[in-house]
């Protein structure tokens, strides 16, 4: 799904390739409220920070937990749609808000169908 992908930049109609390398919780490495996900786009690096209240909403609203797995596809969907609508440009650091994640999660879910069909993510090596 979205842990390796390519898509077509708005702007320059280039095809960019994304491949998921990981995710970290962001209060060991900036002291942020957040999981940040990394992309390398082309081999750039490209970080999605997804804020920590986004999973406490997600429990309280469901019941269920996001996973890393899930983190990692809902971070690449909105990386895509980024990409797709322009909005990438060039940045090396993407945040999103708690609805924003909530909304990108319930498309992956559409698009999954359960938990179980997500990829599983790839071992760093």
């Amino acid at each position: 799904m979205y842990e390796n992908f390519s898509v077509i930049d708005h702007w320059s109609g280039e095809k960019l390739h994304c491949v998921w390398k990981a995710n970290i919780v962001a209060i060991a490495t900036r002291h942020a409220d957040a999981v940040d996900v990394r992309f390398d786009v082309q081999g750039r690096q490209v970080w999605i920070a997804m804020p920590h209240p986004a999973w406490v909403e997600f429990k309280k609203r469901t019941g269920h937990v996001i996973t890393d797995r899930l983190a990692a596809q809902i971070a690449g969907h909105y990386l895509k749609q980024a990409i797709e609508s322009g909005y990438d440009s060039g940045r090396e650091m993407y945040t999103m808000t708690v609805e924003e994640v909530l909304s990108h999660l319930e498309t992956v879910m559409q698009e999954a169908r359960d938990t179980a069909n997500l990829p599983v993510l790839p071992v760093a090596g």
